[in-house]
């Protein structure tokens, strides 16, 4: 038979019998009525499993994980303030139904049905995902994570001890709130679990504020792969800096009130803490899986014996909080209720075309207070005598320091995070005395993780910050990528805009780095971050422009809610010369703090009419140098600097190329690299003549050959003139 079935039928009629699990007495804490609302939402999160199973099988539903077998989280959520931020496992709509009967006025049997029909109406998603998540509730929707929301969830809890000291404008959480997370036991043993964990410990040992609550439900499975017994508790419970608790998550009274002293804990000291709940999963792990087909019928029958449903009407009939007909009464007007709206749900509206579907990748733009900059004041206690050199041209590292400064003046709620950032000044000495200048609050010395880095970035933009993590060299970035891909990328999406992770992501990166550092170092690929929808990459070469475009990143981030990556060139921070040495043709003067270059504009150098060099970056550089090397031949070019990556300023390249042939310089690979697109682009503008110039399918070297396989300016200047003269 369907074990669905089985376990619907064994509840019917060992209720009936009054043939209970064994289990503790009932523990105080809970009154009858609490813990009948309780039962109530276990029961719907239940039924609301098993229509879905018949949604599917009739097509009108789609691809979800049940919660049958975690429904202890319903005690979870009452032991919890409504306002406290949730990161979900998805097991967790008991969880989600009880908070919605903590706050009232949100009918979770319809909504949570049409997200299982992907309705446009679905609140959360507006059709796009089965998610559990709400902004009423105060839970950010998840898709089907594996450990991937912890990272944000420690950043959201640093974010609320950071808002005390500094509420920003728009601050979401309450001061004495805390944040919450819950994972399987399967999903701990992930490197994201581990490292946040790892984090969240490493922060608090340190005394800084951390209230937060790890909520681990162990069924004993990570889909067909055992935990070993006992592997939770050895592993969590002797943590340095992190309290640990655990109790039966079967048990509706004593999961109430272990989580209510566990959140105590979190609330009172600001410090985190570990809650291992056990429980059991029912119906195997999702969709079409079949727990026979890799246990026991044995196993998967004692932990059907043990059914949270079973335990909360023994605890409810021994606490004369319920009869046992009643119970009965209550789950069978619940399957009814369910089914009845699941009828009318599946006529509702879905999605249809490809705007519709992509509608929300864009987060909306808000309202934010008028800022006229830093004050003239501000500016000159914090930079002191080094205003006077402001009017000197200077390298691209100086000119990104001051407008971190001039940044950090003008809006208390920026943030920046990352390795080495502080007391160091950063690798290159980007980031030097904005810790001094702005306080260790500010300007924040992370552990080596850049997980951990871009996750306190998403969590602190939850509680209305805007955060400038920084990724201290572009091959590290590969160690967090889905950290922008699945939770900050996403987030709008999956939540139809109702919310959004804003940050300026700083990433020192590229090649030409004379002999250092091989392909960790110098790593020449942008692919990773291209095809991630929704995300903004700037990419300057000259100081000034760096100044320019990252106050524009940080406007974006700001005002309108997006995530941009600015890649930083790292050759590029020194370079003082372009032509020959001591001429200081690369430097640049610092841009007043009001100016700024949009994501449509383009760098034009030069008016030549023999061709058009189209580039970025390094590339940039030795275009411009190459075209100093054609124009004594008797060739003129003209150098567009692209200095947006994605969206790729499309209209305003072609209209600056004219009707120039065109060289595409790319200082990244042939393979992936923004030529292929660019190429692309020239075909589809009907532009006749075009070739290209790229980086070798190769990682780079460390020595003396660490550019051989990167375009040179010889090489641009080769290329370009048997373009114009085959």
């Amino acid at each position: 038979m369907d074990r669905v079935q089985i376990v619907h039928e064994n509840f019917l009629r060992r209720v009936a019998a009054l043939d209970f699990p064994v289990g503790r007495t009932v523990t105080p804490g809970l009154g009858a009525d609490e813990a009948v609302e309780l039962f109530r939402a276990q029961v719907l999160s239940r039924a609301l499993d098993l229509q879905s199973r018949v949604m599917q099988s009739k097509k009108q539903g789609f691809y979800t994980i049940g919660s049958s077998g975690h429904e202890g989280m319903a005690a979870v959520a009452h032991a919890l303030r409504p306002d406290d931020i949730a990161f979900l496992h998805y097991r967790d709509a008991a969880f989600q139904i009880a908070r919605a009967g903590q706050v009232g006025g949100q009918d979770m049997l319809r909504d949570m049905l049409l997200s299982f029909a992907c309705s446009t109406e679905d609140p959360t998603s507006g059709g796009r995902h089965k998610v559990l998540g709400s902004r009423r509730l105060m839970i950010p929707p998840q898709t089907s994570t594996i450990a991937s929301h912890l990272p944000k969830a420690v950043g959201a809890a640093h974010a609320l001890g950071l808002a005390r000291r500094n509420p920003p404008e728009h601050r979401l959480l309450p001061h004495d709130g805390i944040a919450m997370c819950s994972f399987g036991d399967a999903s701990a043993n992930h490197s994201t679990a581990q490292g946040a964990i790892n984090a969240a410990c490493w922060t608090a040992v340190q005394g800084v504020p951390l209230p937060l609550l790890f909520v681990c439900e162990d069924n004993g499975i990570g889909i067909s792969t055992k935990t070993p017994t006992g592997w939770i508790k050895a592993s969590m419970s002797a943590r340095p800096g992190l309290a640990y608790f655990e109790v039966d998550g079967l048990d509706l009274y004593a999961a109430y009130t272990a989580t209510k002293e566990a959140a105590d804990f979190v609330r009172k000291h600001r410090k985190p803490a570990f809650l291992h709940l056990r429980t059991v999963r029912l119906y195997g792990h999702a969709g079409a899986d079949i727990a026979t087909s890799y246990l026991p019928k044995a196993e998967v029958e004692a932990d059907e014996a043990n059914d949270p449903l079973l335990h909360s009407v023994r605890l409810l009939v021994e606490s004369a909080a319920l009869s046992a007909e009643q119970a009965l009464e209550i789950y069978r007007q619940t399957l009814n209720d369910v089914d009845q709206a699941a009828a009318e749900v599946v006529t509702r509206p879905h999605l249809k075309t490809a705007s519709d579907v992509m509608a929300s990748i864009v987060p909306p733009k808000r309202v934010c207070a008028a800022t006229n900059g830093p004050s003239a004041e501000a500016r000159g206690s914090v930079f002191g005598s080094e205003l006077a050199q402001m009017d000197a041209p200077q390298p691209l590292s100086k000119l990104i320091n001051w407008t971190l400064h001039d940044l950090m003046l003008a809006h208390p709620e920026t943030l920046l995070m990352g390795e080495d950032v502080g007391r160091k000044g950063g690798v290159y000495g980007v980031t030097q005395k904005l810790q001094s200048r702005f306080g260790l609050a500010r300007v924040i010395d992370t552990l080596l993780d850049e997980q951990s880095i871009l996750g306190f970035a998403i969590g602190a933009a939850h509680n209305g910050f805007i955060p400038m993590p920084e990724i201290q060299f572009l091959a590290y970035l590969h160690n967090a990528e889905d950290q922008l891909r699945g939770e900050a990328a996403t987030l709008p999406f999956f939540s139809n805009g109702q919310w959004t992770n804003p940050m300026v992501l700083r990433i020192a990166g590229l090649g030409y780095q004379k002999g250092f550092g091989g392909h960790f170092h110098n790593d020449n690929s942008l692919a990773v971050l291209r095809d991630i929808p929704g995300i903004i990459i700037a990419c300057p070469s000259t100081g000034a422009d760096a100044a320019m475009m990252l106050r524009e990143a940080h406007r974006l981030a700001r005002e309108e809610q997006r995530v941009v990556v600015f890649v930083e060139p790292i050759a590029l921070y020194p370079m003082r010369d372009l032509l020959e040495a001591g001429d200081g043709g690369w430097m640049t003067q610092y841009p007043a703090p009001d100016q700024r270059i949009g994501l449509k504009d383009v760098g034009i150098h030069g008016d030549g009419d023999d061709l058009a060099i189209v580039t970025y970056g390094n590339g940039h550089y030795l275009s411009r140098q190459a075209q100093a090397d054609l124009a004594a031949q008797g060739i003129n070019a003209r150098v567009i600097d692209m200095r947006w990556i994605a969206p790729l300023p499309a209209n305003a390249i072609v209209d600056a190329i004219g009707d120039r042939p065109v060289l595409i310089v790319d200082e990244c690979r042939r393979t992936g690299g923004q030529a292929e697109g660019l190429m692309a682009l020239m075909q589809e503008s009907g532009i006749a003549i075009y070739a290209r110039l790229t980086a070798e399918d190769s990682f780079i070297a460390t020595g003396p050959a660490y550019a051989a396989t990167l375009p040179s300016r010889d090489e641009i200047v080769a290329v370009a003139k048997k373009l114009i003269d085959p």
